[in-house]
């Protein structure tokens, strides 16, 4: 099992935009959150399976900090 860092932004058009840092242009998005999730899940599926056909290590799981800042 692999462990991925997953961040979702709501863009200008209202769309849920989800991006996988530890894979590098892995992108998705939907009308919703839940849409968005899965859709990225699909995308990050694709990309891994690209990676073992051209012989590639998956990469390591994501590690992550929450910073807190004041604004």
């Amino acid at each position: 099992m692999l462990n991925l860092l997953v961040v979702f932004e709501r863009d200008e058009d209202g769309w849920e935009v989800a991006s996988c840092p530890t894979l590098p242009g892995c992108h998705s998005q939907g009308r919703t959150r839940a849409e968005a999730l899965a859709n990225i899940r699909e995308a990050i599926g694709g990309y891994l399976a690209s990676m073992r056909e051209n012989g590639n290590p998956p990469p390591s799981s994501s590690e992550f900090e929450i910073l807190e800042v004041p604004v």
